[in-house]
């Protein structure tokens, strides 16, 4: 872990300069029309592979515990591995893959990774990342995955005035499309409300998240309680927020006879979540904190200090950005091995 001096540095850095320190969509400026977009790479739910791999099955509760106790990466403090967990699930993909993901919109070059590059260019790209952190961490294997934003915060009304545009069903199905390029990969469906609620939000994406390989992401970053437009302030959810998801996804694996899903709520700084101590956990669902922000690494490291060791959840993520993370001295990404230093170990990565 950082220095003191370095973690209150990273603190204010993330509390003065948070206008800088987005995760990734520009709302400002206007939202690209999907119904305007034709895809060449469209398929129904219906033909989509959903085979994927996790955990064996029945599972070793002296393993699990084990790997999870790993993660804690040497903490001293008691915070970590988080106390009460409840029992794995079969299907469990975490704590026995490390997720490497790759986030963005299909219509926008400039959310991220996905999106940026034609599918077989950007797949390519991953598979370098892939073997960056098998080759970090030769005891943890590895799940690709690509992490969508399905509703956009947008910086214009829209018909209904909630300042979100939902991505239509055809990009999703490309989406996973693309998912099924490389052998089990796995899809998450990223959520920013807007001026919306998560209740309306996420029930339409129900018949994605019914698929066995498909999971849940939430932004709070663009959830506009206040009433303004997204991207003029940083956002916030409630731990009420977060359950009311964890809830959801909870009932739809039981429902559904589905494996555990993988819940990523991002986080970069202390308003993003209130009252973190309130998130409950469930056998169906394995909840992420994601450090979100981006920045120089002394900063990436303090923030990941203050919002995401300090109020444990469950498991930890951590996001690295090729363009943005580059922009202050000293002009530098952070390597596998550089993350792998961070108490606790994160279990989901994200390249935007």
């Amino acid at each position: 872990m950082i220095k003191q001096k370095q973690l209150f540095i990273g603190m204010a850095f993330a509390i003065t300069l948070s206008g800088f320190f987005t995760n990734c969509s520009n709302p400002s400026k206007k939202t690209t029309d999907p119904s305007k977009k034709t895809d060449s790479t469209q398929v129904t739910t219906k033909e989509v592979d959903t085979t994927t791999t996790a955990a064996p099955s029945p599972i070793d509760p002296v393993t699990h515990n084990k790997l999870v106790a790993a993660l804690a990466n040497g903490d001293t403090t008691g915070r970590w591995p988080v106390k009460n967990q409840p029992n794995p699930l079969p299907g469990s993909i975490l704590p026995y893959k490390r997720i490497v993901a790759y986030y963005g919109n299909l219509y926008s070059k400039k959310m991220g990774i996905l999106g940026l590059l034609p599918p077989k260019e950007m797949l390519a790209k991953m598979d370098i990342e892939v073997k960056k952190w098998e080759k970090a961490d030769p005891k943890m294997p590895v799940q690709p995955a690509l992490h969508y934003i399905a509703v956009v915060a947008s910086g214009t009304k829209g018909k209904d005035g909630k300042f979100r545009t939902r991505m239509p069903d055809k990009q999703i199905d490309s989406v996973l499309t693309i998912a099924k390029m490389r052998k089990n990969m796995i899809v998450f469906l990223d959520i920013q409300v807007g001026l919306s609620r998560i209740e309306d939000e996420l029930p339409r994406l129900e018949k994605y998240l019914k698929l066995p390989f498909v999971h849940l992401g939430l932004d709070p970053e663009f959830s506009m309680k206040n009433g303004k437009r997204p991207s003029t302030s940083i956002g916030t959810f409630d731990a009420s927020d977060v359950n009311y998801c964890s809830n959801y996804l909870a009932k739809l694996v039981r429902d559904n006879h589905l494996t555990p899903k993988v819940f990523i709520v991002h986080r970069f700084t202390q308003h993003m979540i209130t009252n973190s101590k309130n998130i409950k956990l469930h056998p169906e669902v394995q909840i992420v904190m994601n450090m979100d922000g981006w920045g120089e690494p002394s900063l990436k490291k303090g923030s990941y200090y203050f919002f995401i060791f300090k109020e444990p959840v469950q498991f930890t993520g951590f996001k690295l950005f090729y363009i943005n993370d580059l922009k202050k001295e000293p002009h530098h990404m952070m390597t596998p091995e550089e993350v792998m230093k961070l108490k606790p170990l994160p279990i989901y990565i994200q390249y935007q």
